[in-house]
């Protein structure tokens, strides 16, 4: 993300839109993204602590081509796919339900240490 509020956010590209729909007509995508990334951890921290400063705050949202920007990195999540659509973007408890679905899968992935990229700060 690169303008708007959530500029300097990493996200996910959950489905895209080229031509656009009713609701939004101009070329957009629905993103899940990284509102607060999981904060450092150490060797010296016990369980809990380690828990608290794993956690990832997540947003889900239909962003315009022209406020992405596209790089190198893939994260593939598969339960991403059939979570978010744009009916669920409609309805806020459903949006909920989305973003804490989307909490539990990047949680996980940050866990596993795969993607460790994604799960950065960006510094700009």
């Amino acid at each position: 993300m690169h303008s708007g509020r959530f500029a300097g956010k990493k996200v996910v590209v959950i489905k895209q839109y080229d031509e656009g729909t009713r609701e939004h007509p101009f070329p957009h995508a629905i993103v899940a993204g990284i509102e607060r990334e999981p904060r450092k951890v150490t060797k010296g921290m016990g369980a809990k602590k380690l828990a608290q400063r794993s956690k990832v705050k997540p947003f889900v949202k239909a962003f315009n081509y022209h406020h992405l920007l596209p790089t190198r990195y893939a994260l593939e999540l598969e339960g991403l796919k059939g979570t978010v659509s744009p009916e669920t973007l409609r309805e806020p408890s459903q949006k909920e339900d989305a973003k804490k679905v989307v909490k539990k899968l990047f949680e996980e992935r940050y866990a596993s240490g795969k993607s460790r990229y994604f799960f950065q700060a960006l510094r700009f």
